[in-house]
């Protein structure tokens, strides 16, 4: 199984001066712990999370965004991206074509495919410690 096949296509993004109040409403009305942080030509600039929301302090996404990136190809296999999630400690990846971002994986698209029976194949355990 592939990152194509189970990540999400519609990635809600914002742009670096959004303010961290409608952020934190964007996350909260869409029931998303995370998104890209792009500038206004799509270039992924990071990605600010629920931790970014509580553990930093600052008025705009670009504030309190990560600037480290994981992306990976389409056709990354899901046994890989759960391994890079474990070791890096994240929980979502960017999927990402020749130059474009074309969708994203978390950890509860790894979750859900697991629980419609589709065979992901992990030799890493995916959790919070």
């Amino acid at each position: 199984m592939e990152a194509r096949e189970i990540m999400t296509r519609e990635v809600i993004t914002v742009v670096a001066d959004t303010p961290v109040r409608d952020l934190a409403k964007l996350l909260m009305e869409n029931s998303v712990s995370g998104v890209p942080v792009v500038d206004r030509k799509g270039k992924i600039l990071g990605v600010v999370s629920e931790s970014d929301l509580l553990a930093k302090q600052g008025a705009l996404a670009k504030d309190i965004m990560s600037q480290k990136i994981f992306t990976v190809p389409e056709d990354a296999p899901v046994e890989k991206i759960a391994a890079l999630m474990t070791a890096e400690k994240i929980k979502r990846v960017l999927v990402v074509g020749e130059k474009e971002l074309t969708g994203i994986v978390s950890r509860a698209d790894i979750v859900r495919a697991i629980a419609l029976g589709d065979y992901v194949p992990l030799r890493t355990p995916v959790y919070d410690l």
